[in-house]
């Protein structure tokens, strides 16, 4: 439209347009990496949030109030100072924009008053030109008024779509199989794993487990036994030999068929705000009242959840603190036993809580282990020795394996670790006693 009016003007005006969207190319590639630093240091500080929160006793107690809150200052700067920058530079491309718009009309509208007066167009061809104008403008102008706000989310964006381009896990086969019936035993046949194929953790391990055994698994801090359990679940997968269960290699199993068939007891245990009723019931969806209780007779649970002001139906709060650790250990017990699995994980579920607790605990987990395979992680080598079978583990292999009077009489690395502990316990009995 704006051609058929006059060619002239109509070229002054086009050149408008891409003035435009080179300054605003220009700011954009200068603050999009401000606003990419800008979401950084706000993920830094809602972690440090997260982290104060969650320590929140631990920093009372040692009495670190003021370095956490010079922590948040930091971090609250850093991030002050990445969006003053972003939100600066960003400010300007609005008016920027705006005044090469307003200065492109004032020069349509001197060259068209000059080809008015001599004769060129009409003074009504001339408003209705600089009316065509502001129309091609306004939404230019309305986009770089947004433009904190999206490149604000095009930045958010960016941290989303680094985690979505995670590398996903491995596929299942398409011949799955499903043990309708798993029996529990394991075998680890010549198992590979690594990180990265620069560390490997496990270079060669195998092991047979029956049955109704029970495996403790032993070793120093970080020789790979929780590593063990995490491959048996395909938290991880190996980089060679093969995990199987009852002969079927568990790859050729759907991960939540394999992980259906394990139960968990672990130090850390996790209950969700709610009734103990349904964090119970998590371990079994469906399962009648009588089930429920039966559950937590066999764990050692019952009585302690009667004497509760509303029993089954009290409330835990976020992080179940207004029960005892080794009370929330019962409960887990309890869920894992009503999920009634044929392979069961303990990972050092007995290791903070009192000798009264700690008798209860021992007693639900030998009343969980009947009848299916168990594996036990413990630094604490005293409640194993009953152990059908110990793996010792170090450097990520199986070194030794045996019961406990078998490796006993060995005299290898579970002697010296069994002894060395032992001796700690002395000297620090003897430490008490002359304190």
């Amino acid at each position: 439209m704006m051609y058929s009016i006059n060619i002239k003007l109509a070229i002054l005006a086009t050149l408008i347009i891409p003035l435009s969207i080179l300054i605003t190319n220009i700011i954009v590639k200068k603050s999009q990496g401000l606003f990419n630093k800008q979401q950084a240091a706000l993920g830094r500080l809602n972690g440090r949030v997260q982290e104060m929160y969650t320590g929140f006793n631990e920093i009372k107690l040692y009495g670190k109030e003021e370095d956490s809150l010079s922590d948040f200052i930091e971090a609250n700067e850093e991030l002050c100072a990445a969006g003053f920058k972003a939100q600066f530079i960003s400010s300007i491309m609005s008016p920027l924009v705006s005044l090469v718009s307003y200065l492109g009309i004032a020069a349509i509208g001197v060259v068209g008053a000059i080809t008015v007066i001599s004769g060129g167009i009409t003074v009504g061809n001339l408003q209705a030109f600089i009316r065509y104008i502001w129309q091609i403008n306004q939404p230019l102008s309305q986009v770089t008024q947004l433009s904190s706000a999206i490149q604000s989310a095009v930045a958010a964006a960016h941290r989303v779509i680094e985690f979505l381009e995670e590398e996903e896990e491995v596929k299942v086969s398409n011949n799955t199989n499903k043990l309708e019936n798993p029996k529990g035993n394991v075998s680890f046949e010549h198992v590979k794993f690594g990180y990265n194929e620069d560390k490997i953790l496990i270079e060669d391990l195998s092991a047979e487990i029956k049955s109704g055994q029970m495996v403790a698994i032993v070793g120093p801090t970080g020789a790979g036994k929780t590593t063990l359990i995490n491959l048996l679940m395909r938290f991880y997968e190996i980089q060679s030999g093969s995990i199987k269960i009852d002969g079927v290699d568990i790859k050729d199993m759907k991960r939540e068929d394999l992980r259906a068939m394990f139960g968990m007891v672990l130090q850390d245990t996790w209950l969700f705000n709610g009734s103990i009723y349904d964090n119970i019931e998590y371990g079994r969806f469906g399962s009648s009242k009588e089930e429920i209780i039966e559950a937590a007779k066999i764990a050692n649970v019952h009585h302690f959840i009667k004497t509760l002001p509303d029993g089954y139906n009290m409330i835990l709060n976020e992080e179940a603190s207004n029960i005892s650790q080794g009370e929330k250990q019962l409960l887990t017990i309890a869920r894992a036993i009503l999920k009634d699995p044929a392979i069961l994980i303990l990972d050092e579920a007995t290791s903070s809580v009192d000798t009264r607790l700690e008798l209860l605990l021992q007693k639900a987990m030998r009343n969980i282990m009947k009848g299916r395979t168990s594996f036990v992680i413990a630094h604490r080598l005293s409640t194993i020795k009953s152990a059908d079978l110990i793996l010792v583990i170090n450097n990520g292999n199986i070194i030794e394996q045996g019961t406990h009077e078998e490796l006993i009489k060995q005299g290898g690395f579970y002697k010296d670790l069994y002894n060395s502990q032992f001796a700690d316990k002395e000297d620090t009995n003897i430490n008490l006693s002359t304190s």
